[in-house]
């Protein structure tokens, strides 16, 4: 759990990083620094659980693709898949998987996201996904996992997998809720799960900050008629990219204002924080400062890479510095098309903080 640092006194409350690294849609790129070419075969270079360098080879069977064409290396996908035994080498998988562990663990993560969507197109091999992930992320880490899936029947694989495999203090979470979808909050309350309950309406996305609090509203009504305390709900008002509509970070952030003024400290408020900077480079720089703005006004919890969003980064983050005030102004809807940040970006002027 990240506390508010001694620089950093406007975070009064300690934060809840739900690590998203086990997912299957995470990507490396081909022209970032793990990704080498040694006789032929490419690699994936990697520090194993043991601390020592390690190498994933990738397999010819796995390149195939309009990601990979495009020199994108879904490669918790590829790893997942060598363990369940489609591609051979199930012990690379293994390795591999296990320094994702380790590294979120590393870096002060509080759950660890479990999320297969990408594994398969065929459901049911989702379902054998996640009960194989679950299991074995329950049986490396003492760390609670969050059941991340758009597939109910997914999420109740991967409950079921924690009411066998758990150890105590290891009640997951699941993600997500959502009026289109209360069913789920049955299966939250039959397992003890933890729930996040986000922001999406009956039929559609919010439109606005209005829409949000309304929606979030009805969720906690539910969450309420199912028995789930309101400290195992984590609030989620949806990220939406702000490349797309420069208000869009103004929603947010009026939303967990609201949150946090109707309920007090009797909930969670979290997010998907890597969704607001989908089209823009620097990303890292744009999750950070909007990471500090919803802290700041409220959210005690974020999805989130802990390795690259760590306590340490989030602590030493300069309010001052240009690149701050410049990331800040887009995401405040000053910088609406976001010239002035791009701009600045090909002079080479950002600085990831």
């Amino acid at each position: 759990m990240l506390g508010g640092g001694a620089n950093n006194l406007s975070h009064a409350r300690e934060f809840i990083a739900i690590g998203e690294n086990l997912h299957t849609t995470r990507v490396l790129s081909k022209k970032g620094k793990r990704f080498h070419v040694d006789g032929g075969k490419e690699y994936l270079s990697y520090v194993d659980s043991l601390g020592s360098e390690g190498e994933l080879l990738i397999p010819e069977e796995a390149k195939s693709g309009q990601d990979y064409d495009q020199g994108r290396i879904k490669h918790i996908k590829i790893a997942l898949q060598m363990c369940m035994g489609e591609f051979g080498d199930e012990e690379s998988g293994v390795s591999y998987l296990l320094s994702v562990i380790r590294r979120q663990e590393q870096f002060e993560a509080d759950f660890l996201d479990i999320n297969v969507d990408e594994y398969s197109l065929d459901q049911r091999e989702r379902e054998d996904a996640m009960e194989w992930l679950a299991a074995f992320v329950l049986a490396n880490s003492d760390l609670p996992v969050a059941i991340d899936s758009s597939a109910t029947s997914v999420i109740e694989v991967g409950l079921a997998v924690c009411a066998r495999e758990s150890k105590p203090m290891q009640s997951p979470l699941l993600n997500s809720a959502s009026l289109e979808r209360l069913d789920v909050l049955d299966l939250a309350a039959d397992h003890g799960a933890r729930v996040i309950a986000t922001a999406s309406g009956d039929s559609g996305m919010p439109t606005d900050s209005s829409s949000r609090l309304e929606n979030l509203a009805r969720m906690m009504d539910a969450v309420n008629d199912c028995g789930i305390e309101p400290s195992d709900v984590f609030l989620d008002p949806l990220i939406f990219p702000i490349a797309v509509d420069g208000d869009y970070g103004n929603h947010v952030l009026e939303t967990i204002a609201g949150l946090r003024s109707e309920y007090g400290d009797s909930v969670h408020i979290t997010g998907g924080f890597s969704n607001v900077s989908f089209g823009l480079p620097e990303r890292k720089l744009i999750n950070l400062v909007f990471l500090d703005l919803a802290r700041r006004a409220g959210a005690d919890s974020g999805i989130i890479d802990p390795v690259a969003l760590s306590a340490e980064v989030q602590q030493g983050l300069d309010r001052d510095s240009r690149s701050f005030r410049l990331a800040e102004n887009v995401l405040s809807g000053g910088d609406r098309d976001c010239s002035e940040y791009l701009k600045a970006w090909r002079k080479k002027e950002l600085v990831s903080l």
